[in-house]
């Protein structure tokens, strides 16, 4: 394998050397480029010997000092695994293609911060992560008892778990852990030995998220899963709370930290924020409710208004998120702003999906249809990432034409909520 060059930047050193669009790079330093990792890995070098497919090129530059080349985009890994709770599997058959690849790829969980499963690296790959220093890395762990973890991810390669972590440990490769709970299956002990045996792999384990397994109503071929109850959720939590005292004690962290679902399931509070210390897995759902409504009282405390408006706004979200959110609203009047908190059932999924990220443009209008407001809030997550397009492939501006109400996207932190609520005040 080898990397082709898709453009040379002007005035790089790529372009003094001769490179070209199309030139295939080999081997850097004696070391064979396989993709973009050992590319930016191996470049930063100040002595540069460069084998490409028409010549080979020797020269110097500064440390860290980039080519100006623009490499080919890497092949994604697709997953090998068959998870009894894989949510691509219960997508409906009318969603767009690229909702259905199943990757499962390292380099993305380096990038990206996406989860990997590693049940599809080989001991040479290991060996390159370890090689290439490539921390963090964010993996789903799910059980570490090896034939319930086979069981969990379909996959005859996932029981060495533990074996593959202690690998990386000892390379000192850093990791964020998580692991998709199902009830009657690795909640309770099966629970407890698995944070017992990840934490002992601490300080490489940075933290470990539990989430509640996500289903739709797509699921009438798989196998028979259902979701939390109030009481098994409160047991989940028990069992974290243990072990987030135990850790905070010898390790000056938490370690376990439990989904925003779990709370809200169990009914109880979401923690205070210095309990989530560095949100390090905000992105995971862990944490998300209370740094909204953190950042939204300090920026509240400074609030001033040149004008208040009266206006009229609906802020739409998930069945899940509605009651934290009617109480932030309730506690923090904005000016002459009445806000109302619309939950939005989600009938394309299924209902017991109760997420905002997962709500659709057909569900949107369909629910806010006769809505009398000035304009109608939603989060940015329910967007494609970088396109005004809802996982259905309605447009925003499909959407608006149809309820015939503004609808404002906005970006997931409490300061943004608040400044569009003060810019509606402010007219």
């Amino acid at each position: 394998m080898a990397k082709r060059i898709a453009a040379v930047e002007p005035g790089g050193i790529a372009e003094e050397l001769g490179l070209r669009e199309g030139d295939v790079i080999e081997e850097i330093n004696g070391e064979p480029v396989l993709d973009s990792i050992d590319y930016q890995a191996l470049i930063y070098e100040s002595k540069i010997v460069m084998k490409t497919s028409r010549e080979e090129y020797e020269f110097e530059k500064d440390e860290y000092e980039p080519l100006g080349l623009q490499l080919e985009a890497d092949g994604i890994r697709n997953c090998v695994n068959n998870c009894l709770f894989c949510f691509v599997e219960q997508l409906p058959c009318n969603v767009r293609d690229t909702m259905r690849v199943k990757d499962d790829d390292w380099r993305q969980s380096l990038i990206m911060g996406n989860f990997v499963t590693l049940t599809n690296v080989h001991e040479k790959e290991l060996e390159r992560i370890v090689r290439r220093g490539a921390s963090p890395l964010y993996i789903s762990v799910h059980a570490t008892e090896p034939e319930l973890r086979k069981k969990l991810l379909g996959c005859e390669n996932a029981g060495n778990i533990m074996e593959v972590l202690r690998k990386l440990q000892k390379g000192g490769i850093s990791y964020h852990l998580q692991a998709v709970l199902c009830p009657g299956i690795n909640d309770g002990e099966a629970l407890e030995r698995t944070i017992e045996d990840l934490y002992s792999l601490v300080p490489e384990a940075l933290s470990l998220a539990l989430v509640p397994v996500g289903l739709t109503k797509f699921r009438d071929e798989l196998t028979p899963l259902r979701g939390f109850n109030k009481e098994e959720a409160k047991a989940v939590l028990d069992i974290a709370a243990r072990w987030r005292r135990k850790s905070l004690k010898e390790h000056g962290t938490r370690f376990v930290f439990p989904s925003d679902e779990f709370y809200l399931l169990a009914g109880e509070e979401v923690p205070f924020d210095t309990e989530y210390e560095d949100y390090a897995q905000i992105d995971n759902g862990i944490g998300l409710l209370r740094m909204l409504e953190t950042e939204f009282s300090f920026a509240y405390e400074d609030m001033r208004l040149k004008k208040k408006k009266p206006a009229k706004v609906v802020i739409a979200t998930g069945v899940s998120a509605q009651p934290f959110l009617e109480k932030l609203m309730r506690d923090h009047p904005v000016g002459n702003v009445k806000v109302s908190v619309k939950a939005i059932r989600n009938t394309f999924f299924g209902e017991t999906v109760t997420v905002a990220g997962l709500i659709t443009g057909g569900d949107l209008v369909n629910q806010l249809k006769g809505v009398k407001a000035d304009a109608i809030l939603i989060t940015c997550c329910m967007l494609r990432a970088g396109e005004d397009v809802f996982l259905d492939d309605m447009t925003l501006d499909e959407a608006t034409c149809q309820l015939g109400i503004p609808i404002i996207p906005v970006e997931r932190s409490g300061d943004a909520l608040l400044d569009t609520l003060i810019e509606i005040s402010e007219g």
